[in-house]
């Protein structure tokens, strides 16, 4: 009975979205510099494909910026490959005018300078962060006919001497593996590692039973909550998810392990502060606005804005974060 009353509740949830989403804690427009911006045309860069989240949440905020500036052109360019850093790259190349800006995820900005044998950019030399923009929950699932209900199952199942468990990812390197590496590793157990290309692929796996975990993008596995193949089992935010409010968190489940997936404004490493300070104010505004909330909720994606060295700071957290992950998984790309 309590599993079912959980999963009306997660469906009627999911289906409804009508949340509150609450902002960073510095809610407020800043007054910034008397920094000139925007020119007559902005290339907002999104270093991966169209349908992405980073292109969702980049073509939400140019529509906003758009429509508070007439005549000026606000234009999403998708540059995907080489795991984001192709993309990054470019905005890393760029002049530091205002003109071209980029959207960016923990993998180019943090993850891949551990991943990579050579960056053609340097993240912390070339890119300047301007804003957080965006932040979506994550969650660890398992096929529901496996008969895991909660993590604390799961860790005992990983580590029965006669179970080999498989986890699913979206990628060598990605966050969903990372994620997957730092629960194995802190129940002291190891479990086989299947890549897969995108997340819905990584959910028919998931379903089939050809894998039999995975850390995913809550929205990713939400279409297949209705017919009750996949059981959530923990959602990888510090707190409970707004979207998934009775999804424990797996802090509260006895695993320290957090891999929110998050979304950041970046601009050419050099661009002066107070064009930076600028930029950020007109990216705070645009996040505050209820058509720009009302968007993103739909896709579980809560805005999440903050100052620029919030975001310098959380870069530097995250990179603490999965460096002992990578380095005792002994995770590569070449």
């Amino acid at each position: 009975m309590l599993e079912t009353e959980t999963r009306r509740s997660l469906l009627k949830t999911v289906a409804r979205l009508g949340l509150t989403v609450v902002l960073g804690a510095n809610t407020a427009i800043a007054v910034a510099a008397d920094a000139p911006w925007p020119p007559k045309l902005v290339r907002i860069i999104v270093p991966f494909a169209a349908g992405s989240t980073p292109d969702i949440v980049g073509r939400v905020l140019a529509d906003s910026l758009q429509a508070r500036h007439p005549g000026i052109g606000f234009v999403v360019e998708n540059k995907p490959g080489a795991s984001g850093n192709i993309g990054t790259d470019t905005v890393a190349k760029s002049k530091p005018d205002g003109a071209t800006l980029g959207i960016s995820i923990a993998g180019p900005l943090v993850i891949n300078r551990m991943l990579f044998a050579k960056l053609p950019y340097d993240p912390e030399r070339d890119i300047a962060p301007v804003t957080m923009l965006t932040r979506m929950p994550s969650v660890l699932a398992v096929p529901a006919g496996l008969g895991i209900g909660s993590v604390a199952d799961f860790v005992a199942r990983l580590k029965d001497g006669n179970s080999s468990l498989a986890y699913a990812s979206i990628g060598a390197g990605s966050l969903s593996q990372l994620c997957m590496e730092a629960i194995a590793q802190r129940a002291g157990a190891r479990m086989v590692h299947i890549p897969y290309a995108g997340s819905p692929n990584a959910v028919t796996a998931l379903i089939r039973g050809d894998v039999q975990a995975a850390c995913l993008p809550a929205i990713s596995v939400a279409p297949q909550l209705a017919s009750g193949a996949i059981k959530l089992l923990a959602v990888t935010t510090p707190e409970r998810s707004p979207f998934l409010p009775v999804v424990p968190t797996l802090k509260e489940s006895g695993i320290d392990v957090q891999s929110d997936a998050w979304n950041a404004l970046v601009a050419p490493g050099g661009t002066p502060p107070a064009l930076v300070d600028t930029i950020n104010a007109e990216v705070r505004q645009s996040l505050s606005e209820p058509a720009v909330i009302a968007k993103l909720r739909t896709q579980m994606i809560a805005p999440t804005p903050s100052s620029p060295n919030e975001l310098r700071k959380t870069l530097a957290d995250e990179k603490l974060l999965w460096a002992d992950v990578i380095r005792a998984a002994g995770i590569r790309i070449e």
